[in-house]
C-alpha cells in the first residue's frame, strides 16, 4: 500500500542549535517505513519542551531516529511495512514518535498508534500521545499512585501539568498543583486541580503542609529538579515517591539521605524517548485499555493552547518558551 506518494516531502529543521529562528522549512526524502512501521500524512503535530531542547542542542534525537523535531502526530496511515496489518490502511491515528513529527509525512511504529475515535479533533488528537504516555507511565506505573491518594505536580498549566490533573480526577487521585501567577493557579483549578499554588507568591512546601494537615503527598511529579528537589521531598509523606521527569532547574541536587532511608523515600525517574519500542508497545496497550476508553467517550481530551501552521515553527517555540501558553501548542501540517 504505498499509492502515489510523492519522492520529497517538506519538514522543518535546523543546521545548527539556536533561538527558535534556526527553525526552518527543508526538502527532504520522504520516509519509508520498515518492519513493523506505518508512514503517516500528518495532519498535526504536537509541539514539547523537549523540541525546544533538542533545537538549542542539548537533547539529541537516540539513535536511529528521524533528526527532525517532533515526538506526537495525529493522521492518516497512507504506507505500511512489512509484518503490518492491511486493516490500518487510510486509519486515522495519533502516535507517539522518537523523532520526525515536525514534517508532512512522519513514521511511526504501528504498535504504538492509537485509533483516533469520532468526536476528538486531529488536532486533539496529536496534543495527546506524548503527555499521556508520560503522565501514565511515571504517575501511575513508576509512582504507583492509587485511587484516594494525593500528589503534587509543578507545573499545572503545561500539557504535562493539565494531563496529570485530568488523568487524577478520572482515577480518583486528588492533584494539587504550582503555577506561576494568579491567572494560571485560576486556570489549573477550572481544568480541575484541587489544588493550586502560586509559587511566586506563596511557600509550595508551606502550602502543601498545609493543605495536607501536615501529612505530606503520596508522590511528587517533578520536572524541575535542581533545588527543588530537596523542597520536594519536604512535601513527601513517609513512604512517598518523587519522579523526576525534566531537568528544567538544573542537573544537580542536594538531598539529605538520612532522611530518604528515615522516611523510606523513594527516588526514581524516567525518559521516554530512548525506550524501546517493545517498552512503548507494552505501554501504548496499557493505555488502550485504560486511558483510552476515556478519550473515546468524550471523557477525556487535551486542553489547547493555540495552532501554528508547520511553516511557522519558530513562532510556536517561542511562544513555548515565553511560559505564557496553558495546554498543548500543535503545529497543523495538512
Amino acid at each position: 500500500m504505498t499509492g502515489q506518494l510523492p519522492e520529497t516531502m517538506t519538514a522543518i529543521g535546523f543546521h545548527a542549535p539556536g533561538a527558535p529562528e534556526v527553525l526552518r522549512g527543508e526538502t527532504v526524502a520522504m520516509p519509508q517505513p520498515g518492519e513493523g512501521q506505518v508512514l503517516i500524512r500528518v495532519a498535526y503535530a504536537g509541539v514539547n519542551r523537549p523540541d525546544v531542547i533538542q533545537r538549542m542542542g542539548f537533547y539529541p534525537p537516540p539513535p536511529g531516529a528521524s533528526p527532525i523535531p517532533g515526538l506526537e502526530v495525529s493522521g492518516t496511515i497512507v504506507a505500511r511495512g512489512p509484518g503490518v496489518d492491511s486493516a490500518m490502511d487510510g486509519q486515522q491515528v495519533c502516535a507517539l514518535v522518537a523523532g520526525g513529527g515536525y514534517a508532512e509525512y512522519c513514521l511511526a511504529e504501528a504498535a504504538v498508534c492509537l485509533p483516533v475515535p469520532e468526536g476528538l479533533s486531529l488536532a486533539e488528537a496529536a496534543a495527546l500521545p506524548e503527555t499521556l504516555f508520560t503522565v501514565w507511565h511515571n504517575v501511575f506505573e513508576r509512582g504507583y499512585v492509587g485511587d484516594g491518594e494525593t500528589i503534587l505536580v509543578h507545573g499545572g498549566t503545561s500539557g504535562i501539568g493539565s494531563m496529570a490533573i485530568m488523568l487524577g480526577k478520572l482515577f480518583g487521585v486528588k492533584v494539587i498543583v504550582t503555577c506561576g501567577g494568579a491567572d494560571k493557579c485560576a486556570a489549573a483549578l477550572e481544568i480541575g486541580a484541587a489544588h493550586a499554588i502560586d509559587y511566586k507568591a506563596q511557600d509550595f512546601v508551606a502550602e502543601v503542609q498545609r493543605l495536607t494537615d501536615g501529612k505530606g503527598v503520596a508522590m511528587v511529579l517533578d520536572m524541575v529538579a535542581g533545588d527543588y528537589v530537596a523542597r520536594n521531598l519536604q512535601c513527601l509523606a513517609d513512604d512517598g515517591r518523587h519522579v523526576t521527569i525534566a531537568v528544567q532547574g538544573g542537573l544537580q541536587a542536594t538531598i539529605n539521605m538520612a532522611e530518604v532511608m528515615r522516611r523510606r523515600l523513594m527516588l526514581t525517574g524516567s525518559t521516554l524517548r530512548p525506550r524501546s519500542n517493545t517498552f512503548k508497545a507494552l505501554l501504548a496497550q496499557e493505555i488502550a485499555g485504560n486511558a483510552w476508553p476515556f478519550v473515546e467517550s468524550g471523557q477525556l481530551r487535551p486542553v489547547m493552547d493555540r495552532t501554528f501552521p508547520l511553516a511557522e515553527a519558530a513562532a510556536a517555540h517561542t511562544r513555548m518558551e515565553a511560559g505564557d501558553h496553558i495546554g498543548k501548542i500543535v503545529l497543523q501540517a495538512g
